[in-house]
């Protein structure tokens, strides 16, 4: 059995998984875009210019996405995030920055708390959204 996170790219942010998937693999390390498949000419769901399915890997974790021009009621919600943990505060702080910069927005400001509403999860924790809509949660690890 194999579980993999599957974004999907609908409304406002349809159009947008190439230029996600290119952004998300040149700030993480380890990591590459594996394959891309493009709607078919008259195919339901998309367009030729749209991804059908695409294939990338973040430091080595497998994603998926898949962009369609149909009418969702949906998108994205900060209900599921991604997390990451590092030990690297430079690291954790580098990636918080980039993500949640260039129209993406602060949900939780990335503070070490200093004892202070300390919400128990690490050294630092910071939630933030990106540009597309995808939502990311940092914490700063102990080792």
């Amino acid at each position: 059995m194999t579980i993999t996170t599957f974004l999907t790219f609908v409304g406002e942010q349809c159009g947008k998984a190439g230029e996600a998937m290119n952004f998300y693999t040149s700030i993480f390390p380890n990591s590459e875009i594996k394959s891309i498949v493009k709607y078919a000419e008259g195919e339901a769901g998309g367009t030729p210019e749209l991804i059908k399915y695409g294939e990338f890997s973040l430091n080595g974790t497998d994603y998926m996405l898949s962009e369609s021009n149909f009418n969702h009621a949906w998108s994205f919600s900060p209900g599921v995030s991604l997390l990451i943990s590092d030990s690297s505060d430079e690291l954790i702080q580098s990636l918080f920055e980039k993500l949640s910069s260039n129209g993406g927005q602060v949900m939780v400001p990335l503070d070490d708390y200093k004892g202070e509403g300390d919400y128990g999860f690490g050294k630092k924790f910071g939630w933030c959204e990106d540009k597309y809509g995808v939502s990311w949660q940092f914490i700063l690890s102990e080792s």
